[in-house]
C-alpha cells in the first residue's frame, strides 16, 4: 500500500507524487481545477489542467491565464502519476479527478451529481480504493424530486404568472443552475430574460453545442412583453434597480435548500424549488457504493454526519478540511437552518 495519494495541505487537495493540487484555494504551479464554481477555481496559480469544456469557462473567470485540457478519459503523466478525469455531472466541464499510483487508484470528486440534467456530461462512477466525495446536502432530509416534475412546477408557476400580468424572476445561480433551467423551460410560456451575469455564460454553452432557448436583454421588452417574462437573475441582482423594470413581479429561488421549510421565507421569495446541482443523500450513498472504494474521504456539507453513517456502515470514512462550500446558489441561506427532523 502506497501512502496516500491526496493530502490536504494549506494550499489545497495536495497529490505528493504528482506535485499538483487539486482546486486549490491558494496559488500554487499546477492547479488541477475538478469545475470552474468560485469555491474550487481560484486566480493567482502558474497553471491550470481542466476538461477542454471546463476552459472557455476558467478564462472568463480568470481571464488570460495558462490553461491545458484533456478530454473525458484520456489521462496523462504528471510527476510519478497517472491522471484522467471523469464526467461529473455536477455543470458542463465539471470532472472527478482519477489518479493512478504504483497500482493504487484515489478519485477527488469534486461536486457531482447523479440526475442527467442536459446540460454537462451525465456522471461515471469510477471504480477506486479511495474516494473523496462532497457531502454539500449529505443528509437523509435531502432527496430530490425527479427533474421534469420541478421544471413541471417551474413552467407551471411561471404560466400561471404569465396569465396574471406579472413577470417571473428566478434568482439562481448564474453557472450550471441558470443553463439548466433555461434548457427545460418552456419558452412557449413567453419571452426569456436574462441578467448580464449570465448571459456570457450562455453564450459559452451554446458555442459548446448545448441547445438553450433564446434569451433577451431587459431592454428588449416593452411592457407587455415584461408582464409575461421568465427573468433569470444571480441573487446579487436583487437589490439593484435592474429588478425594477419588472414592476410587480412573483419571484422564486432554485437550489436543493428549498427543501427546508423555512429557507423560502429567510430567503424573502414567493416560491422555492427544489432543483440541486449536487447529489442527494441516497445519491451520495450511491455513488460511494459504485466506486468499490474501501476508504472515503468527505468533504464540505454535512462531512460528519456522513462519515459516521458510513462507518456505521463498515467504511474507513472520515472528514477531510478543504475550504468548499460558498458558490453562490448553494450556500447555505442565513440563519438557523430546519432539518425537518433529520
Amino acid at each position: 500500500m502506497t501512502k496516500d495519494l491526496i493530502v490536504p495541505a494549506a494550499e489545497g487537495l495536495c497529490c505528493p507524487p504528482g506535485n499538483f493540487y487539486i482546486d486549490p484555494w491558494r496559488p500554487v504551479a499546477l492547479a488541477v481545477i475538478t469545475h470552474a464554481h468560485s469555491d474550487h477555481t481560484r486566480w493567482g496559480s502558474r497553471a491550470y489542467l481542466c476538461h477542454e469544456d471546463c476552459a472557455p469557462i476558467l478564462r472568463k473567470r480568470l481571464g488570460d491565464v495558462r490553461i491545458e485540457t484533456l478530454r473525458y478519459g484520456e489521462s496523462r503523466e504528471i510527476g510519478k502519476v497517472r491522471l484522467s478525469l471523469n464526467p461529473a455531472g455536477h455543470v458542463l466541464g465539471s470532472a472527478q479527478v482519477r489518479i493512478e499510483h504504483r497500482g493504487e487508484v484515489w478519485v477527488a470528486s469534486g461536486d457531482y451529481k447523479l440526475e442527467a440534467d442536459g446540460v454537462s456530461a451525465p456522471f461515471e462512477p469510477v471504480r477506486c480504493d479511495a474516494f473523496i466525495t462532497e457531502s454539500t446536502f449529505g443528509l437523509p432530509i435531502y432527496r430530490w424530486r425527479p427533474q421534469a416534475e420541478v421544471m413541471g412546477d417551474i413552467n407551471a408557476w411561471w404560466a400561471e404568472n404569465a396569465r396574471a400580468g406579472r413577470a417571473s424572476v428566478m434568482q439562481a445561480y448564474g453557472l450550471g443552475k441558470a443553463q439548466r433551467l433555461l434548457r427545460h423551460l418552456d419558452p412557449n410560456i413567453g419571452p426569456i430574460v436574462c441578467h448580464g451575469a449570465i448571459e456570457p455564460l450562455n453564450q459559452i454553452h451554446r458555442d459548446l453545442g448545448v441547445a438553450l432557448p433564446p434569451t433577451l436583454n431587459v431592454t428588449a421588452l416593452d411592457k407587455a412583453g415584461l408582464a409575461r417574462c421568465f427573468a433569470l437573475a444571480p441573487h446579487s441582482a436583487i437589490e439593484s434597480p435592474w429588478i425594477r423594470r419588472f414592476g410587480v413581479h412573483s419571484d422564486a429561488f432554485a437550489s436543493g435548500w428549498m427543501q427546508l421549510r423555512g429557507n423560502r421565507r429567510r430567503l424573502g421569495v414567493d416560491q422555492g424549488f427544489a432543483l440541486s446541482d449536487h447529489a442527494d443523500w441516497p445519491g451520495l450513498l450511491q455513488a460511494i457504493a459504485a466506486t468499490g472504494a474501501e476508504r472515503i474521504f468527505v468533504t464540505h456539507g454535512s462531512d460528519d454526519a456522513l462519515s459516521r453513517y458510513l462507518r456505521e456502515k463498515g467504511y474507513d470514512a472520515r472528514p477531510m478540511a478543504t475550504e468548499y462550500g460558498d458558490e453562490e446558489g448553494e450556500a447555505e441561506p442565513a440563519g438557523e437552518v430546519d432539518t425537518g427532523g433529520a
